[in-house]
């Protein structure tokens, strides 16, 4: 049986310094985009605004001018964030479309979306699925990864799992025929002759 529930503190009221703290401490602990920073301090200004029955319009902005102030002096660089984000995901085995999605979800602006998949996808945009769609199932040890007798029934699954991560049927299938793990890997490292 658990124990009476702890009544929940009374966010403080929101100044320019404590909304500096704030924000400072958040940078120091994550990459953000400017997009997402803005999020994150707003539901902290709506939060004391609610508690305090003070004006959110003004907490707003102080919000957006910290933020314009981080962005002029380069404490936040939302291209730069964009690029590093692509790039991690693109490691993890994120699609195009999904790696989309995770950035507009941060607030980063369409063209520097854009702008960051042009750059990830230096070598064509297929080739860069297809190491994403490697690097998935190896992750997630699917296809090649499973021992030989489950490969065959669960390659259905599997196709339906890369699918659902945002790859084509093409690029997915050819991830999928990948006779070992270790022609997987140097597939996703770029290593593919016979395309």
């Amino acid at each position: 049986m658990a124990g009476p529930r702890k009544a929940r503190k009374l966010p403080r009221r929101i100044t320019a310094a404590r909304l500096e703290n704030v924000a400072l401490h958040y940078l120091s602990r994550y990459a953000s985009s400017s997009g997402h920073l803005r999020r994150v301090l707003m539901r902290r200004v709506e939060r004391a605004a609610a508690a305090h029955g003070d004006d959110p319009e003004a907490g707003a902005r102080l919000v957006d001018e910290l933020v314009a102030r981080y962005l002029r002096s380069g404490l936040i660089d939302d291209r730069t964030y964009a690029a590093h984000k692509a790039a991690i995901l693109r490691r993890r085995g994120v699609s195009r479309f999904g790696i989309r999605g995770k950035l507009r979800q941060k607030g980063v602006d369409a063209d520097l979306i854009e702008e960051a998949m042009a750059a990830l996808d230096g070598g064509g945009a297929e080739g860069g699925d297809f190491a994403a769609a490697c690097a998935l199932i190896r992750r997630r040890r699917l296809g090649p990864c499973r021992p030989g007798i489950r490969r065959a029934t669960m390659r259905q699954k599997d196709l339906a799992a890369l699918a659902r991560a945002g790859f084509a049927l093409d690029v997915a299938r050819r991830a999928l025929s990948a006779p070992d793990v270790a022609t997987l890997e140097a597939w996703e490292r770029g290593e593919r002759a016979d395309e």
